[in-house]
């Protein structure tokens, strides 16, 4: 079954998926994950390019290796 994008009017295919770590100011953008995570949000392409953060947070990347 095809993940879609967890923003909302978007049914676009998700590539990435999206954590927050509230205590530490940290946000984490990843690869799909293996399944759905209620915690989690599911990008597509465009949302993952246009995510951001509030001023003074972290953003982690992390990259699949090939």
């Amino acid at each position: 079954m095809e993940r879609l994008c967890s923003k909302v009017g978007c049914a676009r295919e998700a590539v990435t998926t999206l954590t927050y770590d509230y205590g530490d100011q940290m946000a984490a953008l990843g690869p799909l994950g293996p399944t759905r995570d209620p915690h989690a949000h599911d990008l597509c392409a465009i949302h993952t390019e246009r995510m951001s953060v509030p001023k003074g947070w972290t953003v982690i990347r992390h990259a699949t290796l090939v």
